[in-house]
């Protein structure tokens, strides 16, 4: 099946802000064209449905070019254009986080379902307040999870699923790289990430990824300690003009999840990667531990578990990597947003379960503002249950 079978269902799906790296690559080019592209999704056995998206950026240049680079024929400078448009069934947002809660609520009243990039708003109480709208005025609603669908981390779920594990003791994470700074090598990331004045900063965007990450499949976060800094003062940005950096770049943070859990992850812009990959997570249970990229998992079980010696006067005797073994591909694994998305497409049509709603959004941003608390008070802070 192919985009042109005319048997299949269109659903029109506002797309505000893909002009950005993320929007054009992971959610229009990969997601939604990719999607067209196979002829739509399979919401019940003979029954498909096939995006009908409409594009919409502030910039009418670029909105044109990704129009006639994505081959979308539907194109606008003007979102309430979009919005009252009846073809338009889903709105989704991947503008920059300020703007984003006054888009939806506009979209909620105008009877559009939501679909949004985290974080859904800059602070929880905002957030909360969307996701009550929502229901309220009864529309379906979701916020992009996607490392859930990282072939890594579904690896580690199917090694869970299996006790491989036994009890899980600690996680231990590192995410980042070098973001150049801009002067003589261009930067690979936006310069208001580095503006607290425009919402930026690494605690506020990774925190929360590492809520949703630990809550779906470690366990729900119970306190956290956090420590942000600025290593880099100075950037360039996208018009060649140097600024001074407002927000944090690095994160160093400590979390205590149900069961006895307890996880280090760190997340820096500022650091040059010698690990397996730019995400990597380390699980250590009773029975084995696993080192998790964003695709490939290395395991090591009790049984080929080495027993070390410490002897610093000798070299050391024991090749620490020998004793793990890479995790064979069992199964095919899509592009993560693509996955949710096709989720969150068979939800609006069919009612399907999709727990990723904008109350799971709030609590990323929950767990982002208790760790700038925790940063400013120098102390471990809990997590209490949010109230939706």
């Amino acid at each position: 099946m192919n985009m042109r079978d005319n048997k299949a269902e269109k659903i029109g799906i506002i797309m505000n802000g893909v002009t950005g790296r993320m929007g054009t690559n992971q959610h229009l080019m990969r997601s939604i064209v990719s999607i067209i592209q196979q002829g739509g999704v399979e919401v019940s056995p003979g029954r498909r449905v096939v995006p009908d998206p409409i594009l919409v950026g502030r910039n009418a240049d670029k909105i044109k070019e990704l129009a006639y680079r994505s081959g979308i024929d539907k194109y606008t400078t003007e979102l309430e254009y979009a919005l009252e448009r009846k073809d338009m069934k889903i709105y989704f947002d991947a503008q920059t986080t300020g703007r984003r809660a006054p888009s939806i609520c506009a979209a909620v009243e105008a009877g559009k379902d939501i679909y949004c990039e985290k974080p859904c708003a800059t602070d929880t109480r905002t957030a909360l307040d969307l996701y009550r709208l929502c229901v309220d005025k009864g529309v379906k609603n979701g916020v992009v999870q996607d490392k859930l669908w990282l072939p890594g981390l579904l690896k580690i779920k199917r090694l869970m699923e299996r006790q491989f594990f036994g009890r899980i003791l600690s996680v231990r994470g590192e995410f980042g790289y070098w973001v150049f700074e801009g002067d003589s090598v261009p930067a690979q990331r936006p310069s208001w990430n580095y503006r607290k004045e425009d919402d930026g900063g690494i605690i506020i965007d990774m925190l929360c990824h590492w809520r949703y990450v630990l809550d779906h499949l470690f366990g729900k976060v119970k306190s956290v300690s956090c420590v942000g800094a600025t290593h880099i003062q100075e950037r360039v940005d996208e018009s060649g003009a140097g600024y001074k950096c407002t927000a944090d770049d690095a994160a160093y943070a400590q979390f205590e999840l149900e069961g006895g859990i307890f996880v280090n992850l760190n997340s820096s812009w500022c650091t040059r990667v010698r690990r397996d990959d730019l995400l990597t997570l380390h699980i250590d249970g009773t029975h084995g531990s696993a080192v998790a990229g964003l695709r490939e998992v290395y395991t090591q079980a009790y049984g080929n578990t080495p027993k070390p010696v410490w002897n610093p006067d000798i070299p050391q005797p024991v090749n620490f990597y020998e004793g793990w073994s890479r995790m064979p591909e069992q199964e095919h694994f899509e592009n993560a947003f693509k996955v949710q998305w096709e989720l969150f497409i068979q939800h609006v049509v069919t009612g399907s379960p999709f727990p990723w709603d904008l109350l799971e959004g709030a609590k990323g941003i929950q767990l982002a503002e208790k760790g700038l608390e925790s940063w400013a008070r120098r102390c471990w802070v809990d997590i209490p249950e949010l109230q939706p």
